[in-house]
């Protein structure tokens, strides 16, 4: 029976000194990229020195930091891949600038994060995607030979992370993309690109959950922000966006196998100079998908192309029809509320929903915009809309 008990007590301790040996971790560690043989000249390709310091940051059994330090790092396409066994810091003080040369980008992303839990990606340092060299490459409607232009930060299957105090200038395509992520947060981000670069969007969002933005300033050629297919529970606020086409959710609807987009709360946001303000956007034709709980609230607009605009007739490239193309997409439960300043069109609010599924429940409450033209004032013009208005009515007549 002795014999037994012994038995017994030794099969506990060797269980307990397992489990406790599984959550022995190690000090926080700082994997320099220059150890490993990186060299800040701005020419040499840095990038098996970056994997190589990852991987190791990766492996360590604690916290864990890559530091890029000051100075300039000519990376080609990398991606740094997980899981990771302990929490990842990515900090970047230098600039990390991307190749020029055509064929070094035939691929969708420069810098990308795949399948790592509760990273961060931060620093003072910029991404400089150097994109003046590829914008006139595009143009990807009239020319089937375009090049497939890269994302500069693309994050893929991320979560429990952290996006912040970066400077993003001049991508040659998204600035920052993220799909199939969850709980991300994205604060004090600097994105710049000229009004004139083409498919420059500052932060891209598709198939991800729970994400926060706020306190960021974004200036481009495209979107300031956009969501697709799959976005839910996106918090926006204290963005001021400008030059650009606003924040749209869209376009939707374009594919078989489209997921709900829900849950989007844009609010306390500046637009200046941009050709739209908030947008909501689905093709025609399109798929059946719903796009609800919306929610745009605190907005200042100052000389705003579309200030207002839910469009569901979105078919930029599509040839000539016989008959009216409409869309599926069920847009409902959608609020502006609190939306003031001035548009630099006569038609300041447009809703423009599908005859085959109206909009449902959509709010205008304290809407004053004012066009910019002398002598004339701003118009709303809606169709195929089932909603209510409250308070100001800047211009009226919609609902």
């Amino acid at each position: 029976m002795a014999s037994r008990l012994v038995f017994c007590i030794a099969i506990v301790l060797i269980f307990l000194w397992s489990v406790a040996d599984a959550f022995v971790y190690s000090p926080p560690k700082i994997f320099n990229v220059v150890n490993y043989g990186a060299r800040a000249d701005g020419n040499t390709d840095d990038s098996q020195a970056f994997l190589r310091a990852w991987s190791d940051a990766c492996q360590w059994k604690g916290s864990s930091t890559v530091l890029i330090p000051g100075g300039t790092y000519m990376l080609h396409s990398i991606t740094f891949s997980g899981p990771c066994l302990g929490e990842m810091t990515f900090f970047i003080r230098g600039t990390l600038k991307a190749p020029t040369i055509p064929a070094l980008f035939f691929t969708d992303t420069w810098i990308g994060f795949h399948s790592v839990d509760n990273l961060t990606v931060t620093g003072s340092g910029y991404l400089d995607g150097q994109g003046a060299s590829a914008w006139h490459y595009n143009d990807c409607f009239k020319n089937s030979q375009c090049l497939p232009l890269p994302s500069s930060l693309r994050f893929d299957f991320i979560r429990n992370s952290k996006i912040q105090y970066l400077s993003s200038i001049n991508s040659k395509k998204v600035h920052i993309n993220l799909f199939a992520c969850n709980n991300i947060d994205i604060s004090y981000v600097r994105v710049s690109a000229p009004e004139n670069s083409p498919n420059t969007d500052g932060i891209h969002i598709g198939a991800s959950t729970n994400i926060k933005i706020s306190r960021v300033s974004i200036g481009t050629g495209d979107d300031c922000i956009s969501m697709v297919s799959g976005s839910q529970n996106i918090d926006i606020s204290e963005v001021i966006c400008g030059p650009g086409h606003g924040i749209s959710i869209g376009s939707l609807g374009k594919g078989s196998q489209n997921h709900n987009v829900m849950g989007i709360s844009v609010r306390n946001a500046t637009f200046w100079n941009t050709e739209n303000g908030v947008r909501i956007k689905t093709w025609s034709p399109s798929w059946s998908s719903l796009a609800s709980n919306i929610s745009f609230q605190n907005i200042i607009m100052k000389n705003v192309g579309n200030p207002i605009i839910i469009d569901q007739k979105y078919c930029p490239h599509c040839p000539p029809s016989g008959g009216e193309s409409v869309s599926k997409v069920q847009i409902r439960d959608v609020e502006f509320n609190d939306i003031s300043g001035t548009s630099s069109s006569k038609v300041a609010l447009s809703l423009q929903c599908s005859k085959l599924v109206p909009c449902q429940n959509v709010k205008l409450v304290d809407i004053d915009l004012a066009y910019k033209g002398l002598g004339v004032l701003a118009i709303a013009s809606c169709s195929n809309v089932i909603g209510t208005s409250y308070g100001i009515q800047n211009p009226g007549g919609c609902l």
